[in-house]
């Protein structure tokens, strides 16, 4: 995988509003947020895409997941938050460093587009 904004951030070579970190993962705030709260949950582990995650990767993704529900508790949007992953270009991914989206703060509506 190339280097990507994400890998930069991970690095601390990019400034980000963290507000998580452990040994498998990283969360900030977005500089672009679609929501109140848009935190972005992202793997140190390099994978590109969710299509391109393998067997080995089961434990790490559900770890994304329950680091995500554990910031919208932080956040105090625990009762209504939405988990987005774009999955390639055509879904709207633009940074190709696999990501989950923490969207919170609002009415979400459906379909998001």
């Amino acid at each position: 995988m190339t280097d990507t904004i994400f890998q930069g951030i991970i690095d601390k070579n990019i400034p980000a509003d963290i507000v998580y970190e452990d040994g498998r993962c990283l969360a900030f705030r977005n500089i672009q947020p679609q929501a109140p709260i848009h935190v972005l949950v992202i793997p140190k582990h390099p994978i590109t895409q969710l299509n391109q995650a393998k067997e080995e990767h089961e434990s790490l993704l559900g770890h994304l997941v329950l680091v995500a529900n554990n910031i919208a508790k932080d956040q105090g949007i625990e009762d209504a938050y939405r988990l987005v992953i774009n999955n390639g270009a055509k879904a709207g991914q633009s940074v190709f460093h696999l990501h989950v989206h923490l969207l919170g703060g609002r009415i979400m509506q459906w379909p998001p587009g």
